[in-house]
């Protein structure tokens, strides 16, 4: 089978979504089968190099070609290599459309959408609902998004939307990493800083802060992300004592590992976490976790790895944290947490419906 993935970016930027998207091109290629091929195309990507591409390459790769933002060109691409596929894997809703076009070149017509979370839980046009209804296969990161697409677009068939948990990225495992010293008291949250993702809950940790750091001695939060948004949450945190809240910036892989290796609790109170990558990340290092008992993050976050709070309750927020930072948590129960969601199960559950 030649399966064409036409995907919105896999380097371009370093969000959920992309890293997500690599396992499916290393899980595409190890399901293609003798004779198998997977081909790529990513809108956003101006290319795809061959060092960042290495660790998801398997045999049945063939083309991977980025589009440097270019439409035209995406179209183009993804129509030519239609033509010998079985099947087009959509990565994102708002490529769905394109790929509908495409299906008359295929061999068999087959579309799959991979429904990530926040931009499908909302109403459809009447041409985006013909689009879903004609999708054969829609795999979703959660229940809870699975459950936000039956109500948002009538007329789906409940057994084509499949949960397909995300999983850790064994890079991200593998990646060297020093062991640093543990920093008592240091919350980590990490997140795009922009304006669209305000719903992130940042700005009520850094809130939440006074009366953290009220019950726990030393407590300070250290955000690690950059945008637009940044400002604003600066400008919050001139609003606390001297010391309370770090800015970092965007970091390199590495330096996200020692962060997550180092600090005490990982908190990100987001509203709309269709899956919530993040989380596993900071149990895989062995870190409890502090999520909004909001969108998909509660099938990720539970009792035994952290807690849930209400979105937007900065009191309830507060004595989470309170809580997580004076337990004493079992790094090896986290870490097992978080191998629930491992790639090999990925794959798995992806064979399954394959």
């Amino acid at each position: 089978m030649t399966t064409l993935l036409l995907l919105p970016a896999l380097f371009a930027s370093d969000g959920g979504i992309e890293r997500i998207l690599r396992l499916y091109v290393r899980a595409a290629g190890e399901l293609a089968g003798e004779g198998g091929r997977v081909d790529v195309v990513a809108l956003n990507d101006a290319s795809v190099p061959a060092d960042k591409i290495a660790p998801y390459r398997t045999p049945a790769l063939g083309a991977t070609i980025g589009c440097g933002r270019r439409k035209i060109a995406c179209a183009w691409h993804t129509f030519r290599l239609a033509r010998r596929s079985h099947r087009i894997v959509c990565g994102h809703v708002n490529l769905l459309r394109l790929a509908q076009l495409a299906r008359r070149f295929t061999a068999t017509g087959e579309i799959w959408l991979i429904a990530h979370g926040v931009e499908v839980w909302r109403s459809f046009t009447p041409a985006e609902q013909r689009a879903m209804r004609a999708t054969d296969r829609i795999l979703c990161v959660s229940d809870y998004t699975r459950r936000q697409l039956l109500q948002h677009c009538p007329g789906l068939i409940p057994s084509r939307l499949v949960v397909q948990p995300n999983a850790l990225d064994p890079q991200f495992e593998a990646g060297v990493t020093p062991t640093p010293a543990l920093e008592p008291g240091v919350i980590l949250a990490v997140s795009r800083l922009v304006t669209a993702d305000s719903y992130k809950g940042v700005d009520h940790l850094i809130a939440a802060l006074p009366a953290i750091r009220a019950a726990v001695s030393g407590a300070r939060l250290r955000v690690i992300g950059d945008g637009n948004d940044r400002p604003r949450l600066e400008a919050l945190a001139t609003e606390q004592p001297p010391g309370g809240v770090e800015f970092m910036g965007r970091v390199s892989d590495r330096a996200l590992r020692e962060h997550l290796a180092s600090c005490q609790l990982f908190a990100l109170p987001s509203r709309s976490e269709g899956f919530g990558l993040v989380y596993l990340e900071a149990m895989a290092n062995g870190k409890p976790c502090i999520a909004a008992d909001a969108g998909g993050a509660p099938e990720v976050v539970n009792a035994s790895c952290g807690g849930l709070v209400p979105y937007g309750d900065v009191p309830a927020l507060a004595q989470a944290c309170i809580a997580a930072l004076q337990f004493s948590w079992d790094p090896a129960k986290l870490r097992g947490r978080a191998a629930e969601f491992s790639y090999e199960s990925f794959r798995q559950r992806l064979a399954a419906a394959w």
